[in-house]
């Protein structure tokens, strides 16, 4: 699916979306980011700052400059701590007093089988973690953040990231990178498990949501049909995948050669990664096997 072109904000402008919400665009626009970053403020009153983006002052003195008289920012929601999202917000806390917010730290929520590979070295696999994110409070699942004419449910959706949140707001659901209109959210191991992306798509999918914030793109107002794109653009390469390793076992790196044929061979690496966590989520379920420990170097064969 590919990304409107119609969606091109300005930076650093404070834009509209509906009565008590405003979304601005950081400046840092990549093939990561789309356009940039979205910034989202929350409330009349007191304010809630939705991922306050990258590390900029010219973003910082956005967020700040788009106060109206009367408010304030009374806390700052981080949905999870990539480079791309969370630096900004220790620079806004210092200026506004407002606690941090998140599910955790860095290595949060992260899964048993991730933490095991991560600790036998696999790195880089993200889009860059903020080594340096500390929250001022950590919120749970299923909590609800409160203002004084706003609340946001916490609903934990690890698989882009382990500490990854998504923030419900009636029918309106901040999704963060686990559901964008532009593109596919990455899943990397060990920064990413497909298993849990998997779920948590389910577990929103169960929703009745009338449109989806993103961290990234405009904003996506057939939700369920969006979900059902990423589930069923999963599953296919779930089919590609079992259907190459049907023909003979291989790496993750061999199958991503085998079913990536148009992709340039500088995007491999990536391809290797997203086949990777595929093979992660296969051996999860009993479908595919190896005879050496779970690695991404690991040869993987189909079980009978």
């Amino acid at each position: 699916m590919q990304a409107p072109d119609d969606f091109n904000p300005p930076p650093g402008q404070a834009m509209d979306l509906q009565p008590g919400l405003r979304r601005i665009l950081a400046p840092n626009p990549s093939p990561m980011t789309y356009r940039g970053t979205n910034t989202y403020l929350l409330g009349e009153r007191d304010l809630a700052v939705i991922d306050p983006g990258p590390l900029n002052d010219a973003h910082l003195d956005a967020i700040l400059g788009a106060l109206r008289p009367g408010q304030r920012i009374s806390h700052i929601i981080v949905t999870h701590s990539h480079l791309d999202h969370s630096p900004l917000a220790a620079p806004l806390a210092a200026c506004t007093g407002a606690p941090i917010l998140a599910f955790g730290g860095p290595q949060a929520g992260r899964s048993e089988v991730m933490t095991q590979l991560a600790r036998q070295g696999l790195a880089g696999g993200g889009e860059g973690i903020d080594t340096a994110f500390r929250t001022d409070i950590e919120v749970a699942d299923g909590e609800i953040i409160a203002g004084d004419d706003w609340q946001l449910e916490v609903i934990h959706t690890p698989g882009h990231l382990g500490n990854h949140i998504a923030l419900g707001w009636g029918d309106v659901c901040f999704t963060a990178d686990h559901v964008m209109g532009w593109a596919s959210s990455l899943v990397s191991p060990p920064d990413g498990d497909l298993t849990d992306f998997m779920r948590a798509c389910q577990r929103l999918r169960a929703r009745d949501w009338s449109v989806f914030h993103a961290g990234h793109g405009a904003p996506i107002t057939h939700p369920t049909d969006r979900l059902d794109w990423l589930i069923n653009h999963r599953l296919t390469r779930e089919a590609q995948i079992l259907a190459a390793l049907e023909d003979q076992p291989g790496t993750a790196r061999q199958i991503a050669e085998r079913i990536y044929t148009d992709t340039p061979t500088a995007l491999l690496p990536a391809a290797e990664r997203n086949v990777f966590a595929h093979l992660v989520d296969l051996y999860g379920k009993s479908q595919v096997t190896t005879p050496t420990p779970l690695s991404v170097d690991a040869k993987f064969f189909r079980r009978a």
